[in-house]
């Protein structure tokens, strides 16, 4: 389902795109409208409907510095739990982000509407991990008992490659996705956990997911931006000629 979600918000972006580069004449510069960007995660909720075990809320803030570079911090909250015939699981805690997102379309092609580029963030969640049942079978017998929370933080990077286009004034779409490299936890017991808020399995060094968003868009300023002119290509009608000379 996720990959259908994909490609249905990825259509009017490429389309967007192909249609700005095809319609604009050629210009020395162009007005890029500098923005603050108010997103909100949008597939957590869905699939908490879905599934009651899992919970992800997530916003985020983006401040463009100029056409390219976009200063970005988020935050959020996600809870967990996981069942089975022999134990119960739970995981639970706030977590945020920041770094910068990078638009790697042209100027004259984003215009302030339109993202299409890579964030490179810091991650970081402070949490509870807790196993409230457990029954292991042995020699002697069944054992059962239970784990206490302990409290743990947990750091790691994202590369997050996406994509955003403006569908209407003031309001965007947009999918992002989010590949994580844990760097490392703290834990106040020796159980690693399972889950950790804002990175996912916390039993494996990487993590990978899709995000889907809302974004509200609030323009601050404008700045011109000159545009690369690209030199035209010879063709035959165009290319010098060169008289031959007569013996």
């Amino acid at each position: 389902m996720k990959k259908i979600y994909l490609f249905i918000i990825s259509i009017p972006v490429i389309l967007y795109s192909a249609g700005i580069q095809a319609q604009d004449p050629v210009q020395d510069s162009v007005t890029i409208p500098l923005k603050v960007r108010a997103g909100m995660e949008v597939s957590g909720p869905v699939i908490y409907f879905t599934d009651k075990n899992i919970l992800n809320l997530e916003y985020y803030l983006l401040g463009d510095l100029n056409e390219r570079l976009s200063l970005y911090v988020a935050g959020g909250y996600s809870s967990y739990s996981y069942s089975r015939y022999n134990y119960d699981y739970q995981s639970k805690g706030p977590f945020m982000r920041a770094g910068v997102d990078i638009n790697l379309l042209k100027p004259e092609t984003a215009k302030g509407k339109y993202w299409g580029g890579i964030g490179l963030h810091y991650g970081m969640s402070v949490f509870s991990s807790a196993t409230p049942f457990f029954k292991e079978d042995d020699y002697w017998g069944t054992t059962s008992s239970s784990i206490t929370a302990k409290h743990y933080s947990g750091h790691y990077i994202e590369v997050a490659p996406g994509f955003r286009a403006e569908l209407f004034k003031n309001l965007s779409i947009g999918w992002s996705v989010s590949l994580r490299k844990q760097l490392f936890y703290k834990a106040s017991g020796d159980i690693r956990p399972i889950f950790i808020p804002g990175y996912g399995n916390g039993e494996k060094g990487f993590s990978a997911g899709i995000s889907y968003f809302i974004v509200w868009n609030f323009r601050f300023k404008e700045i011109i931006v000159p545009v690369k002119q690209e030199a035209p290509e010879e063709t035959e009608e165009t290319a010098p000629v060169t008289a031959g000379r007569s013996n």
